[in-house]
């Protein structure tokens, strides 16, 4: 998955907003004003970075080269993808997924009513 098709893909997840609040070498995808993942930009080799659960994490880790722990991020929670071609892309899909759920899961409840809403 290159940087433009996992851009896209983090955007047309229900109520997600980019933006640049670090300056223009990370664009950063939030619901609700919670991070969910981070797009490196102006890099040879773009990187993701997605939130997970710690032992997710450590199994991804350990197999493949392009993941390591969260560049400039908790390294127990969140892991960084680097965009290799190493990773299938229905993997890092699925991976996006889980990070937007994980976030969405922690929204209080009237905030996980209001998402329900911006889809509808």
């Amino acid at each position: 998955m290159n940087k433009d098709k996992i851009e896209r893909y983090l955007s047309d997840l229900n109520g997600s907003e980019g933006s640049y609040p670090f300056g223009p070498e990370a664009l950063v995808f939030k619901v609700l004003g919670k991070m969910f993942a981070l797009v490196s930009q102006k890099e040879d080799i773009p990187r993701v970075t997605l939130k997970c659960l710690p032992a997710d994490g450590e199994v991804i880790i350990s197999q493949y080269e392009s993941v390591t722990p969260g560049y400039y991020m908790n390294k127990k929670h969140w892991i960084t993808i680097s965009l290799t071609g190493e990773l299938p892309e229905e993997m890092i899909a699925g991976l996006a997924d889980g990070s937007y759920k994980l976030i969405v899961s922690k929204l209080t409840k009237a905030d996980q009513k209001k998402l329900e809403q911006i889809q509808a």
